[in-house]
C-alpha cells in the first residue's frame, strides 16, 4: 500500500540536454527549481526546492517506460520518442497507462527522409522501388512509406543515421533534423517532410488519480508559462 509521504511525492522524469535545459522555465513557473545540474552531477535522482518534488534523470527513450510502469508520475519527452512508443498518431493517449495533456512546445525539430544529393528519390518512389530505409524510428517510418503506398526494407540504427547511404547500405534515412547542417555536411539533401516534433508532457494515469491536485498544479502552471512562451 502507498505511504502518506509516497502519495505526496511528485517524481518528474527528464533526459539531460536539451530537453531539461527547456524545462527548467516551464518548472519555474511551478515554482519548483532543480537544485543540481545533471550535467556536472552524477546522481540520477536530483532533488528540487520543492521538498515533494524530485527529478528522475533517464534516457529520453526511457522516459513512457518510466511513467508508463510508475517509476516516475509525470515526464517530458519528444513527440517522436512517444510514437515509438505507441501513442496513437494525432492522438493524446499512449501505451496503457499513459496521457499527454501537452504540447509543450519546446525542443523543436522535424522528422524528415534524407537521401545523397545524387540519388533521384521521386522516380525511385514514382516506380514503385523497393527502398532501403535506415531509421531509429521504425514505427515512424514505417507508418509514413506505408501511408504512400511504397514498399520499404527497414534497418535499424540507434545513431550515426547519415553514414547508411553513404556506404551503399540504404537509399534513404528518416532522421530528426534541426538545422540540417549535418545533412549538409554528409552531402545528405531532404527530399520529404514527414512530421514536426516538439516535447510532450506525459503523465501516469493512476498516478492522476492518486495524487490530482498536485499534478494538476503542474500542468495548469505548465499550460501557462507554454502559452506565455509562445506569445
Amino acid at each position: 500500500m502507498p505511504t502518506y509521504r509516497s502519495l505526496n511525492l511528485i517524481t518528474l522524469a527528464l533526459s539531460k540536454g536539451r530537453i531539461f535545459e527547456e524545462t527548467l522555465p516551464l518548472l519555474k513557473a511551478a515554482g519548483i527549481e532543480v537544485l543540481e545540474d545533471p550535467e556536472k552531477s552524477r546522481k540520477l535522482i536530483l532533488t528540487t526546492n520543492q521538498p515533494n518534488v524530485r527529478v528522475l534523470v533517464v534516457r529520453a527513450t526511457d522516459v513512457p517506460t518510466y511513467v508508463q510502469y510508475g517509476g516516475a508520475d509525470m515526464g517530458i519527452t519528444g513527440k517522436d520518442t512517444l510514437l515509438e512508443h505507441g501513442m496513437e498518431w494525432g492522438g493524446s493517449t499512449s501505451a496503457a497507462g499513459l496521457y499527454t495533456p501537452l504540447d509543450l512546445q519546446i525542443a523543436k525539430c522535424r522528422i524528415s527522409v534524407a537521401v545523397k544529393a545524387d540519388f533521384d528519390y521521386a522516380a525511385a518512389v514514382k516506380r514503385g522501388s523497393r527502398l532501403k530505409v535506415a531509421t531509429k524510428y521504425v514505427a515512424i517510418a514505417r507508418e509514413f512509406f506505408a501511408s504512400k503506398g511504397v514498399h520499404v526494407d527497414l534497418i535499424k540504427l540507434y545513431g550515426s543515421m547519415e553514414l547508411a547511404p553513404l556506404v551503399g547500405m540504404a537509399d534513404a534515412i528518416v532522421d530528426l533534423v534541426s538545422t540540417g547542417n549535418t545533412l549538409k555536411a554528409n552531402h545528405l539533401v531532404e527530399v520529404e517532410h514527414i512530421m514536426d516534433i516538439s516535447s510532450r508532457l506525459v503523465v501516469n494515469q493512476a498516478a492522476l488519480k492518486l495524487k490530482q491536485a498536485p499534478i494538476r498544479a503542474i500542468i495548469d502552471a505548465f499550460a501557462g508559462a507554454t502559452g506565455a512562451i509562445g506569445k
